[in-house]
């Protein structure tokens, strides 16, 4: 079969158009010999969404972008994002949700399709997804500097507040009694300086007696060391003596004592009062003048022995037993 020159330039020029449309729907990630779905969403913005923009699932590349247009919904303008699905076998749940996101630092924009778990009714062709907006940097960053930026405001007023207390307290006479009371900090620490110097000039001078001093410790501290038994020995028997007094009746013994005090003390209220024998000889002052005037007469007797002492002793050397006797026989006779 013969083909004319033209009806060769037709079809190459057909193939490589076919060619060309192919390519470019191939490039754009749409493949014209796949089935596939289309899905909307409805956004109030988009924020840079472009044709062939990807659209996600957990990640990864599920289909793209076919186009956007604005339209009016309710009487505000919305942006109509119509997807393309190359996958027309993936099921996706309803009540999932297509978020707009941004896929790099760049500010490239995807489609992140968030799936709703737990659902087995699914979308689809032509169905409608509900659209979400992730927040850009600037709003985020709005977000996070927002409280921020109330905090500080509130810590400037506070601060400023502060300020304003602290300068009507410290006013011109508090400022020099703080200017005094730090002079007087300085100087007391000048003296304790000095006082430093001076305990370390000491401690230099006597630093043999210390020594001596620590020595004499030392030794103390041995000889205990030394007498550790019998310090625990002494211990030890103060401890028996004092477990002994602690079994000691001694309760009894001092209220034995007590009766003995108040019968004593009643013996002598008897005898202030001239009660009993004792109590009388103390209070009668007859027995008193008896005894004075006994004492007189034995000194007047003694007197009267010592001025006549014949009157009471005779004294014979030649027969003066005789005599004596005499007189007792004459006495015994009468």
């Amino acid at each position: 079969m013969n083909f004319s020159k033209e009806t060769k330039t037709g079809i190459v020029v057909v193939v490589a158009i076919f060619i060309v449309i192919y390519g470019f729907n191939f490039l754009s990630g749409i493949d014209l010999f796949k089935k596939s779905n289309t899905i909307y969403a409805v956004y109030s913005k988009t924020d840079g969404l472009m044709e062939a923009n990807p659209v996600l699932i957990n990640g990864v590349k599920v289909g793209q972008v076919q186009k956007t247009n604005l339209m009016q919904y309710q009487g505000e303008y919305k942006v109509l994002v119509t997807m393309i699905l190359s996958n027309k076998k993936l099921q996706i749940p309803k009540g999932s949700v297509a978020k707009l996101i941004s896929s790099d630092l760049l500010g490239s924009k995807a489609i992140d399709i968030k799936i709703l778990p737990n659902s087995n009714d699914f979308i689809h062709d032509e169905d409608t997804l509900k659209g979400d907006v992730e927040d850009d940097l600037k709003t985020s960053v709005d977000k996070r500097l927002t409280p921020l930026q109330k905090k500080a405001e509130s810590l400037i007023s506070s601060i400023d507040s502060v300020m304003q207390v602290v300068q009507a307290v410290l006013n011109e006479n508090v400022r020099k009694n703080l200017i005094a009371s730090f002079d007087n900090l300085h100087n007391s620490l000048i003296s304790l300086q000095h006082a430093s110097s001076s305990l370390d000039g000491i401690m230099s001078g006597e630093k043999a007696t210390i020594a001596q001093i620590l020595r004499k410790v030392e030794s103390l501290a041995s000889n205990l060391e030394k007498n550790n038994g019998k310090i625990t020995n002494i211990l030890s028997n103060f401890s028996t003596l004092s477990d002994s007094l602690a079994k000691a009746n001694i309760k009894n013994t001092i209220e034995h004592a007590n009766m003995a005090i108040a019968q004593a003390n009643t013996m002598l209220e008897n005898i202030n009062s001239g009660k009993g024998t004792l109590g009388k000889l103390i209070k009668n002052d007859s027995i008193y003048n008896n005894l004075n005037r006994a004492s007189d007469d034995l000194d007047k007797l003694l007197v009267d022995l010592k001025e006549h002492p014949k009157r009471y002793v005779s004294i014979s050397v030649f027969g003066g037993k005789d005599k004596s006797k005499k007189k007792d026989k004459k006495n015994k006779v009468k």
